[in-house]
Order: C-alpha cells, then sequence, then structure tokens
C-alpha cells in the first residue's frame, strides 16, 4: 500500500445496547477515513462512546448501522488486520514472555520455527531482549505492557487499536512508553488508533485528535497536530503544544457542560411534574 493511502474507513457507522424495552445511542453517525501509517488519537468525555467506537473497529461488536471499512473492503470478522491493545495487559500467568509474544501466532496456526524469529525480534523492539523465559509476576507495570504490545504486533496486523494501554502506568513510566510507542510506530510503520483520557498524551503522539460528543457519540472536531517529527519531550513546553490542548481542552468542556445542563433540565422537568 502507498503511503497515505486511505487504511481504514467508517462511514455513517451507528451504535445502539438495547435490554429489554430500553434502549441506548451511544455512537451516532460516525464518518471517518484514516490513511496508512496515521497516529490518531480519540478523546472525549466518559461515556462518549470512545472505546465503544474501538471495539466497532475491530469487529468485536456489530454496529447498529453504518460500515466498517479497511483497505476498501467491508470488514467482516474480528481482527481482520487490526489488533486490539487492551487498557489491561491480560498476559497469561502461566505463560513467559516469549510464550505470551507466541499467542496470536498459535491462533493463527502459523509455524513456530517461523514465529519464533518474529516473536525475539519483537521482543528486541520492544526493548525486553533478554526477557524471554521470565514470567509476567516478574515484570513492572511497564514491561507487561512491551510484552502486551509485542504480542498485539506479531499476530502481523497493520491497525492497532489502542484503549488506554498507559492508565494504570504511573507517570514516569508513561511517559517512557509515550516515547517508546512513537519509536516502535515509526519503525514498524503502523496505523493506530488511541482512547485516551490525557489531552495531552493525544497532541504528543497524534497526526490528528478526534474530538467526541457526549453520548451519543458523534465526531465533533478533528484537530491537526502539525508538530514536527520525530518528536521529543520538550515540545511539551512550547507554546503551540500547549495552545493545542488548550483548544482541545475546551471542545471537551463545551461538552461537559451542555451534558450537565440537559441533565438539570431533566431533573427540573421531572421535579415540576410530580
Amino acid at each position: 500500500m502507498t503511503p497515505g493511502q486511505i487504511k481504514l474507513s467508517t462511514r455513517n457507522l451507528c451504535k445502539e445496547f438495547r435490554k429489554g424495552s430500553a434502549t441506548m445511542e451511544v455512537l451516532r453517525g460516525v464518518t471517518l477515513d484514516v490513511r496508512d501509517g496515521e497516529f490518531i488519537s480519540v478523546v472525549g468525555a466518559s461515556g462518549c462512546g470512545k472505546t465503544t467506537f474501538l471495539r466497532l473497529l475491530d469487529g468485536l461488536i456489530t454496529p447498529t448501522s453504518g460500515t466498517v471499512s479497511i483497505d476498501g473492503k467491508l470488514l467482516k470478522k474480528p481482527g481482520e488486520k487490526l489488533a486490539f491493545v487492551f487498557q489491561q495487559d491480560g498476559l497469561l500467568p502461566w505463560r513467559t514472555v516469549l510464550d505470551n509474544t507466541l499467542f496470536g501466532p498459535e491462533i493463527q496456526h502459523r509455524k513456530k520455527a517461523e514465529s519464533l524469529d518474529v516473536a525475539r525480534n519483537l521482543l528486541k523492539l520492544v526493548g525486553l531482549s533478554g526477557f524471554d523465559a521470565h514470567y509476567p509476576h516478574e515484570l513492572s507495570g511497564g514491561m507487561r505492557q512491551r510484552v502486551n504490545l509485542a504480542r498485539a504486533l506479531a499476530v502481523g496486523a497493520d491497525v492497532l487499536l489502542m484503549d488506554e494501554p498507559f492508565a494504570a502506568l504511573d507517570a514516569q513510566t508513561r511517559t517512557i512508553m509515550q516515547d517508546e510507542l512513537m519509536r516502535i510506530c515509526r519503525e514498524t510503520r503502523k496505523t493506530v488508533l488511541l482512547v485516551t483520557h490525557q489531552i495531552d498524551e493525544a497532541v504528543y503522539l497524534s497526526d490528528r485528535v478526534l474530538v467526541f460528543t457526549t453520548r451519543p457519540g458523534r465526531l465533533k472536531e478533528e484537530v491537526a497536530i502539525n508538530l514536527p517529527r520525530p518528536r521529543e519531550l520538550s515540545v511539551k513546553f512550547s507554546a503551540e503544544f500547549g495552545r493545542l490542548c488548550d483548544r482541545i481542552w475546551r471542545l471537551i468542556e463545551e461538552e461537559v457542560r451542555a451534558s450537565m445542563g440537559r441533565e438539570l433540565q431533566s431533573v427540573a422537568g421531572t421535579s415540576q411534574k410530580n
């Protein structure tokens, strides 16, 4: 695929959850094109459908209406050219670092000799050479997430879908992992969609930041991040970085305040009826 071509796209993507006679609309009409090699972050208030959006992209749940396409073809099954990196690493405690990395290729019934070479190269890529025989309980939180990332890369996916992968890490480790993720994405040329609640993380990592409205989640605005690459930590202290963070925060704040206003009106209306 030529760099910059459309890799992943959605058209009028909608999702409702039903329980009995009750219906909750979570996403409404999300249309998006993601180019090959792009790094995109999704931000918005809690409960706006960010994780649901990622799960729809991966085929883990089906849309109520609308479509997801990859390389111009409709997504028909979970994990088709995509890998999901969850907030919790989910490593199997009885398997070593190497065996956890091999888990995906095993499910794909790939030849073990070939998979071993790939897994060892990926562990080197994520900075875990020499830890092949260690078990998850012997690793720090940051190291476990490195294994989690290596495992996702081992299945050969073109697109990484990441749902708050660094949320459980301390601030220092999180910063290091942000830099490591940028390096790994640069070397592997993966397309990435990241859900995060940290605005500065989204700005630091991304080419574009998507701001979702409150539920039902809609695409409120796309913010282009034109900071030069490769990026160093010092960019976080620049005036432009601060301006971008402030702009995104104000977009989210507008949504939260509007949502709170609607809730107060609803409560007031119910009280008057009673």
